[in-house]
């Protein structure tokens, strides 16, 4: 089959290469998949599970990506819950080769039913970006209705779907971003929309939730915008500066079938937009992740026509 791989940390995106690799066989409890469509996060090229294995074993060359949709072509043994030739969507585990391939091994329980009616390219969008929308702000954050959330990057590839989903649950969004994003986070669904590089954060005031993907100077003064009781949650690393009066929680996603589901009935009706940035071909997709100027959204690599 063919297959992106990295060997070499430092040399990030541009160290990718299409190469041809042996098909991977499906381990007990696992799904083969033949990827149709394949979403890739650059910051996973930092993430140690890229590298080596679970037991800590160097694993290059590796296939990155974590996001697919495809349609399950065989099963391992004790593989239940699903049929060879169903359409599937999900998030392969960090510590084994990934999705920017013609075909995955994937754990079975990683995996969800992507309904006919849901385009390839789309269901590859989701699940890095859906669930950790979804876990951040009904599993950590609780978010409820009434509330108020700060969404930091509100029209990038997670922000976007936490603004959609707050929206949805009855909150009041304040999204962040840079001046070019402003219409983007406000279409999304923010009432307010905050340029990170000419407003002042404090004048956002108090809120219930901060939904941080940025970390950093951002993350630190975040902090100080927490209400009494309210939530930090953030994907971007510890937190430097908790809230005095609040909670802060720094998490990684999980893959997780139901939530896959919730998120994908959302598209369906109408209620959900991904946020796709472009779509190349898998002979396209190193240049694809290497390009000349800024793309706004996810870039999703059609590995199948």
């Amino acid at each position: 089959m063919k297959a992106i791989v990295v060997t070499d940390q430092a040399a990030g995106t541009a160290g990718m290469t299409l190469v041809d690799r042996t098909m991977p066989e499906p381990a007990g409890n696992d799904v083969l998949v033949a990827v149709h469509a394949s979403g890739y996060t650059p910051g996973e090229l930092t993430w140690g599970g890229t590298w080596t294995d679970r037991l800590g074993e160097d694993r290059t060359p590796s296939v990155p990506g974590h996001e697919m949709a495809g349609v399950v072509t065989a099963l391992g043994y004790g593989t239940a819950g699903l049929a060879v030739g169903q359409r599937v969507f999900g998030l392969a585990d960090w510590t084994r080769d990934g999705t920017l391939a013609e075909y995955v091994a994937i754990e079975a329980r990683n995996v969800a039913p992507l309904p006919g009616d849901v385009d390839f390219t789309v269901g590859a969008s989701l699940p890095i970006s859906g669930l950790t929308a979804w876990q951040g702000l009904f599993v950590h954050g609780q978010v409820q209705a009434g509330q108020s959330v700060l969404v930091h990057g509100a029209a990038g590839g997670v922000g976007s779907m936490v603004t959609q989903l707050a929206t949805e649950a009855g909150a009041y969004i304040i999204g962040t971003g840079r001046a070019a994003d402003r219409r983007a986070a406000l279409d999304y669904g923010a009432q307010e929309f905050v340029d990170l590089d000419n407003d002042a954060l404090t004048d956002v005031g108090g809120v219930d939730l901060v939904f941080d993907v940025i970390g950093g100077d951002v993350g630190k003064r975040s902090a100080a915008l927490i209400r009494s009781g309210g939530t930090l949650v953030t994907i971007a690393g510890p937190p430097e500066v908790w809230p005095a009066q609040g909670r802060a929680i720094d998490f990684v996603v999980e893959a997780d079938r139901a939530q896959l589901g919730e998120l994908v009935e959302r598209v369906r009706d109408g209620r959900l937009r991904t946020n796709i940035g472009n779509i190349a071909s898998l002979d396209d997709a190193v240049a694809a992740f290497n390009p000349t100027e800024r793309v706004k959204g996810k870039t999703i690599i059609r590995v199948r026509p």
